[in-house]
């Protein structure tokens, strides 16, 4: 036989055109389960995640590959697929089947690379258009009957991942039915078997071959049980049978095809006999099979009760394994839920310590300790302060019209030693969130090769931002607070980087309380910026700028640091994935759906 190809684009527009869809409420919840599994993420290497995810690889490609496409075309041909075991004789029975070679058999390993789809020529345009197997593209094969050599016939292997469907039209084949053969289950070859599984789990009938000494083999009985679980019509044809041995063998199978939910299986045995000189079998070896497939060919009652069995038993199966995949969303977003809080929680608490250091003193030692003393002055200061307020008042007026500069020396200073404990809080943070990861092994996959063990790129630069537009609201506060206070107009006018310095120490030295001040702090120094606040504002007005000073602090911290744990938490995020509880709807829906045909 003879092999020309042809591709077959995927817009061309078939000889049949397959009817439209008879069950339009099925085939939309079909494509919602096909959507939300799609969109479905698993991130966290929890037990039975690799498991959940290869079920929804292999529901999404069931319902690609088969569910969808017969839901929507449930008068279409039967696909009838091949499938056994390495050496089990698959495409010697298809050659005998058509009654001439036309797919490759032989001794060399993997043998079927390419599958190849036998259609009657009148059922071309329901394959052409990639009604089942979509993923596949289309190969028109034309036959010419000239004599070759068995293993010389069908297309020769070719070399990594098979992406192909060769279609041959052949008269032999009855009209009705199509027959696909696939690769080898247990094939040397990764991809031959994914391929083989993928093939089979797009049929309406299962034609599994087997051999008289190998038909109790592992492999083969995995892939039939799961053909019990889905009610798919299974066909299982032993092959190369010695006559003597024919009864035994054959009652043996049959009995454990009844112990495992397969007792209605046809069983057709091919008798061990000589190839002819082409490599074929005698016809009436597989007289029985081809009469069979030929029968169901003729009866488009029995063929659809054929494809409704199997269409309900995938979508029962179907609905299982969404189940599952329900149930390993729930343990990820419970896992994720925990580890998110963890996160939150540690730099929420990297946010207390920033605001304990801010009150308890700590910011008013060191360089702003100078800073503020040179802008208040000495202890001679300090006694003219408590003698006479308004020698006070008239002190540090032409204190802030004569030198502005001390004032801003306070900010710098402040503005460098909030920012270097927001940074050290923030790091710390960070350590501890990226060792918690690290020693999660269902969680230390999604930091890879990152290190955030550390601050952000440019943290410090936002953190001294914020922290300048902090000291800019306290000094909008002021003018806010001042505007109607005439008579404390030359303060605003001449002090307001002075006021806007000692609102800071005070913020600095408040109790949790907000009920007073340190008063021993740094000797007493924080006590002058009350005292001159009180003198222009009045005690209440202080207290409330300075609550409302710290508020705002405490805001931007926390935006700072919610801003760095999104490192972490964004790659926890499971908001782009499907609500379990939808995923679970749609397994009771699937098995509403299988249960009421």
């Amino acid at each position: 036989m003879n092999w020309h190809y042809d591709a077959v684009s995927a817009n061309e527009t078939p000889g049949k055109q397959p009817p439209a869809a008879r069950s339009s409420a099925a085939v939309e919840l079909l494509e919602e389960v096909h959507r939300d599994l799609a969109a479905t993420a698993l991130p966290l290497a929890l037990p039975g995640a690799d498991a959940a995810r290869l079920d929804i690889r292999n529901a999404l490609a069931q319902l690609d590959d088969y569910i969808l496409p017969r839901f929507r075309s449930l008068d279409a041909p039967l696909l009838a697929v091949v499938g056994g075991s390495t050496g089990a004789g698959k495409s010697t029975l298809v050659n005998a089947l058509a009654g001439h070679a036309v797919t490759r058999a032989g001794a060399i390993r993997p043998t079927t690379r390419q599958p190849l789809l036998l259609h009657h020529p009148d059922d071309a345009g329901w394959f052409e258009d990639r009604r089942v197997l979509p993923g596949l593209s289309r190969i028109r094969g034309t036959a010419a009957r000239d004599p070759l050599p068995a293993n010389q016939a069908g297309p020769a292997p070719g070399t990594g991942a098979v992406s192909s469907l060769v279609l041959l039209a052949d008269a032999a084949v009855p009209a009705g039915i199509a027959v696909l053969d696939a690769p080898d289950v247990d094939s040397v070859a990764e991809d031959n078997r994914r391929l083989a599984g993928q093939l089979l789990a797009a049929a309406d009938l299962w034609i599994f071959v087997t051999t008289a000494n190998r038909y109790a083999d592992a492999v083969p009985w995995r892939l039939l049980l799961d053909a019990a679980s889905r009610d798919i019509t299974v066909a299982v044809v032993l092959d190369r049978v010695p006559p003597a041995a024919e009864e035994e063998v054959s009652a043996d199978l049959q009995a454990m095809l009844g112990r495992e939910g397969l007792g209605g299986a046809r069983l057709f045995v091919v008798p061990e006999a000589a190839l002819d000189a082409m490599g074929m079998l005698p016809p009436a070896a597989v007289e029985p099979l081809r009469s069979w497939l030929a029968e169901l060919a003729a009866d488009a009652a029995g063929r659809a009760d054929i494809a409704r069995r199997t269409l309900n038993g995938t979508v029962r199966a179907l609905g299982s394994r969404v189940e599952t995949v329900a149930q390993a969303a729930r343990a990820q977003e419970r896992a994720a839920g925990v580890l998110s809080q963890e996160t939150r929680d540690a730099y929420q608490d990297a946010v207390a310590r920033i605001l304990e250091a801010t009150r308890d003193g700590a910011l008013l030692r060191g360089e702003v300790l100078a800073r503020w003393q040179d802008f208040v002055g000495t202890g001679e200061f300090f006694r003219a302060m408590e003698q006479n307020i308004g020698r006070l008042r008239d002190r540090m007026g032409a204190f802030f019209r004569g030198e502005p500069t001390p004032a801003v020396r306070v900010e710098t200073a402040i503005e460098t030693g909030l920012q270097a404990v927001i940074i050290d809080e923030a790091a710390n943070a960070a350590e501890r969130t990226d060792q918690r990861w690290r020693s999660d092994p269902a969680v230390r996959q999604l930091l890879g090769g990152d290190d955030l063990s550390g601050t952000s790129a440019g943290f410090g630069d936002k953190v001294a931002e914020e922290i300048r537009a902090w000291q800019g609201s306290l000094m909008d506060l002021i003018r806010t607070e001042g505007q109607d206070r005439r008579t404390q107009a030359r303060w605003l006018s001449f002090g307001i980087n002075g006021l806007g310095a000692a609102l800071m120490i005070v913020v600095f030295s408040m109790t949790a309380g907000l009920t007073g001040l340190e008063i021993g702090v740094a000797g007493g120094t924080a006590v002058v910026g009350q005292r001159l606040l009180e003198a222009v504002f009045g005690d209440d007005a202080v207290r409330r700028l300075a609550r409302t000073a710290r508020d705002d602090l405490h805001a931007r911290c926390q935006g700072l640091l919610a801003a760095e744990q999104q490192r972490f938490l964004a790659r926890l995020d499971l908001s782009g994935g499907v609500p379990p509880a939808v995923l679970a709807a749609h397994a009771a829906a699937l098995r509403r759906l299988a249960a009421s045909a």
